[in-house]
């Protein structure tokens, strides 16, 4: 997490680029948050030039990126925060976001993994009052992992 957003930012320019679930649209809100609510970051002459749509929608975002980079790390910072907000699935696929998971990450996956294939190898025998148990853990996942645990627990009920 040592990187600056600055640093951050030159280092995802390429990919961010390259990506095309970043179309016009999405690329215009980026600039409409940037230019509304940071001002300062990014004025409405500036906001205006960057939604041209005469220029390529890939042209303009690398433009932008190499303006926000020359304003400094709360420009890139409030790029961020914007990508987050409207467009969250590319945020969580930028290979800073990739790299910052690291191997615990990796490892916690894998560890979370076992543990239910351990579960339901030994669930239907050996564990009694389980599913109450797993419909308290889907509680605090994600909303693929609680439907998985969720739909065990369901299962488990049903038999």
């Amino acid at each position: 997490m040592g990187d600056s957003f600055h640093e951050q930012l030159m280092e995802d320019s390429a990919f961010l680029k390259a990506e095309r679930r970043l179309d016009t649209e999405l690329v215009d809100k980026l600039i409409l948050q940037l230019n509304r609510i940071y001002p300062q970051i990014l004025t409405d002459k500036e906001a205006t030039k960057f939604r041209n749509l005469d220029v390529p929608t890939s042209v303009r975002l690398g433009e932008l990126l190499t303006y926000l980079q020359g304003k400094g790390e709360e420009a890139c910072r409030e790029f961020y925060r914007a990508l987050h907000l409207h467009v969250e699935e590319v945020y969580y696929s930028l290979p800073t976001r990739l790299r910052l998971r690291g191997p615990i990450f990796f490892l916690g996956c894998f560890s979370f993994a076992v543990g239910m294939a351990l579960l339901y190898y030994y669930g239907e025998t050996k564990v009694s009052g389980g599913s109450r148990a797993l419909g308290m853990a889907a509680l605090g996942l994600k909303k693929k992992a609680q439907e998985v645990l969720i739909w065990y627990t369901e299962e488990g009920l049903m038999k």
